[in-house]
């Protein structure tokens, strides 16, 4: 079998699995990648919408396989547990024959929504509190499940109209005392000589941090990692940034422990940026005005039926 393929199919090309002779054809490429090319595609028959990964490499397509397998035992000892139930996200695996080779490929559920940088810019600041506790949720399964997520980033992560947060390329996924397999700049501990590549729960803490920077103070970011030759970067950088940004405050206490690395694991941390989302201060609507017209309506109401008493009493 080969190992590789840079091949891009074209929408309507059908791919059929070798083994299990399922068919699914190509709508459109969602994204493509060092490790492979993923389709829209719909089942040949059907009109529900999958995403079709076809990898680039047979062993590191099967290491992603192998992580998305344990992430959802984990999650279905949890759905027994908790009494719910979950969709799978891994669907099916196999290989698509073509002419010249057999290249492998798996099937996923396909999440629709937005990348979560698109999601904060339509929807709103205030959605961080909720869609970051969603992500943190995410990483703290995939932690439990031995993994580290490496590469996060804005383009990994992607919300639905609810909020709902799922995480769509495992390809950077190391296992949990090895080194990270991929990595962004910007998101990455050891470009802010804050830490080394190791995987360990705080290197995807670190990164969420920062791409919490990212969501509300990009340009800021941007700044702080162009102004520093290389060597003397650091995560003074990031916390002076934290401590400046008043958008950043509800946060920055949390921020601050994930840059230091100060969290014992996912799950601590995890659980007080649920007790900070949930202070008084996150809880607090909106005020809303009364319209102009509606309080000379109500003053002249008051002013007309004064008037009427009077006439009645007289």
């Amino acid at each position: 079998m080969a190992t590789s393929s840079n091949t891009e199919y074209s929408p309507g090309t059908v791919v059929k699995g070798k083994w299990r002779n399922n068919r699914f054809v190509i709508q459109r490429i969602l994204g493509s990648g060092a490790n492979g090319t993923v389709y829209l595609v719909q089942k040949d028959g059907f009109r529900d919408n999958y995403a079709l990964k076809m990898g680039n490499d047979t062993l590191e397509l099967q290491s992603e396989i192998n992580v998305l397998t344990a992430l959802q035992t984990v999650r279905k000892q949890k759905d027994k547990e908790e009494g719910i139930t979950h969709r799978p996200y891994l669907l099916e695996v196999d290989d698509y024959a073509t002419q010249t080779r057999d290249i492998p490929f798996y099937l996923m559920r396909y999440v629709e929504g937005m990348p979560i940088h698109w999601f904060i810019q339509k929807r709103g600041n205030e959605w961080l509190g909720i869609v970051g506790l969603r992500l943190l949720d995410k990483l703290r399964d995939l932690h439990q499940s031995g993994f580290v997520f490496g590469d996060l980033k804005p383009e990994n992560v992607m919300v639905s109209a609810y909020g709902e947060v799922e995480l769509i390329d495992y390809g950077g996924v190391s296992t949990i005392g090895r080194s990270v397999k991929q990595f962004t700049e910007w998101y990455d501990r050891g470009y802010w000589n804050s830490g080394s590549r190791a995987s360990d729960e705080g290197y995807d803490l670190f990164a969420f941090a920062v791409l919490c920077i990212h969501l509300l103070h990009k340009d800021a970011l941007k700044a702080a990692a162009t102004q520093h030759l290389p060597q003397t970067r650091s995560k003074s950088d990031l916390l002076s940034l934290v401590q400046r940004s008043h958008r950043l405050k509800p946060y920055a206490s949390w921020l601050a422990m994930a840059i230091r690395g100060e969290f014992e694991g996912s799950t601590q941390a995890r659980d007080l940026w649920k007790q900070q989302i949930n202070k008084p201060a996150f809880q607090h609507q909106p005020t809303i005005k009364t319209p102009y017209w509606l309080r000379f309506a109500f003053t002249f109401s008051i002013l007309l039926l004064c008037g009427v008493v009077y006439l009645a009493l007289r």
